[in-house]
């Protein structure tokens, strides 16, 4: 009989593609297969994130939940982000884990697995040339990871602390992976890395080819069988001209941009060093929009960011209702550890609740005018997962979530499909071929 894995991934998609790169080398080397059980498994993994609220909180709840759980002998490692910065702090505090393995570290999990009470938290460990066994969540589209880490230095974020300096992985690599997915049944590549656009900034051999995220996307597109392909994020700071006319007239790149913008105040967005405007983030909007009329554009906010004021505030309401947004991840600040904001003099609670009900009320009203555009119109939709209630839902090349009625039998199939219902995050509709 083979050992049971059980994993619990938090997070972004990397931490996703990080989970599969584990699964693989567990299955291929380690005899493991996935279970849902928890009771079953053998050994527990869970694949922490540092970005989302009380994350330290979140992770020794669901460690003591599953330490009462599983079954005696079991194994529990704690991976990802908040592994990185924690360290063996995490095995003082929940002694019964068996060993912490930071996101900088993935390939070492068969060396881990193997010692007790180990912490392989380097994160300046570099796996970019790292050949991973292959494994993926879904047949329908794959996961690439492009580039490690990050250079940037933004005030409220912790991830350059816990995934180290931005290297990216070699071009060829990426278009083998890439290649072996779509063979392997893809239609889909989606393209990971902390600042995707900033593609190429550096190597771990320093005589690679110069190659940037826009030729990266147009050797990628060569890749016969390919159908779309997918980003993030990309930094607002990088959006070249190129960049944006690559995106716009290359058939194989969906039409959806995941621009972050955080604060629509240039006051603010200099206390984050995020390094733009809001001039120039309207800037690129206007002239992305111009390229690439059909464009659905989401970002990122967070709203009371330390010394936000309420003209700041305003700034923020003043670029959703230009911009317009298809679809914002909103939060209130909270401060992150080992970062620069962490001791800055929080706003109110009160006041930022408020800020971010008012916020999300107004993309409520931007949702629901922007929803009327789809009503009746027919796209080309990929259908990628099963629903409810005998639904098939897929994406459109804009990134609009759409079900219909049917089965498995249109898993990873293309089809033209006219809405006829809308709705703020997902369309109903039927198929017309």
């Amino acid at each position: 009989m083979s050992k049971k894995l059980f994993i619990e991934t938090l997070g972004c998609a990397m931490n996703t593609r990080d989970s599969e790169h584990m699964i693989a080398q567990l299955k291929e080397r380690e005899g493991y297969e996935t279970t849902t059980n928890l009771k079953e498994a053998d050994l527990i993994l869970i694949n922490t994130c540092s970005v989302r609220e009380k994350p330290v909180q979140k992770l020794f709840s669901e460690l003591g939940a599953f330490n009462k759980k599983k079954k005696e002998g079991a194994k529990i490692g704690v991976c990802g982000c908040t592994a990185s910065h924690l360290g063996e702090e995490i095995i003082k505090r929940a002694p019964y884990v068996s060993f912490v393995l930071g996101a900088r570290n993935v390939s070492k999990i068969s060396e881990v697995l193997h010692k007790d009470k180990a912490v392989e938290t380097d994160i300046n460990y570099d796996e970019s040339e790292f050949a991973f066994d292959d494994f993926r969540s879904s047949p329908y589209k794959a996961y690439i990871n492009i580039s490690i880490g990050c250079d940037k230095q933004c005030t409220f974020c912790i991830v350059p602390k816990t995934r180290g300096e931005e290297i990216s992985i070699p071009d060829e690599l990426i278009v083998q992976e890439a290649a072996k997915a779509v063979q392997n049944g893809a239609k889909e590549i989606f393209l990971l890395g902390q600042n995707v656009n900033n593609y190429g900034r550096r190597f771990s051999d320093a005589t690679h080819e110069k190659v940037n995220f826009t030729e990266l996307l147009r050797r990628l597109s060569k890749i016969e069988g390919l159908r779309r392909i997918r980003f993030t994020s990309p930094h607002p700071f990088h959006m070249d001209d190129e960049f944006i006319k690559e995106f716009a007239k290359n058939p194989k790149i969906c039409k959806s941009m995941h621009m972050p913008l955080q604060s629509g105040s240039s006051k603010v967005l200099k206390d984050m060093k995020r390094g733009y405007t809001k001039e120039w983030f309207l800037n690129r909007v206007e002239k992305l929009r111009k390229e690439c009329p059909e464009v659905s554009i989401s970002t990122d906010i967070i709203v009371a960011f330390p010394g936000e004021s309420e003209e700041d505030f305003e700034h923020t309401l003043d670029v959703m209702r230009k911009v317009k947004f298809d679809q914002i991840f909103s939060f209130k600040y909270s401060p992150r550890p080992h970062t620069e904001a962490e001791k800055l003099p929080m706003i109110d609670d009160a006041l930022a609740s408020a800020r971010l009900t008012q916020l999300q009320s107004l993309q409520a009203e931007i949702l629901d005018e922007n929803a009327k555009k789809h009503q009746d119109k027919v796209y080309e939709v990929y259908f990628e997962e099963l629903s409810r209630d005998n639904y098939v839902s897929g994406r459109t090349n804009t990134n609009l979530v759409v079900k219909v009625k049917g089965s498995e039998e249109l898993l990873g199939e293309f089809r033209d499909v006219k809405i006829t219902q809308i709705g703020r995050t997902i369309c109903t509709g039927e198929i017309v071929a």
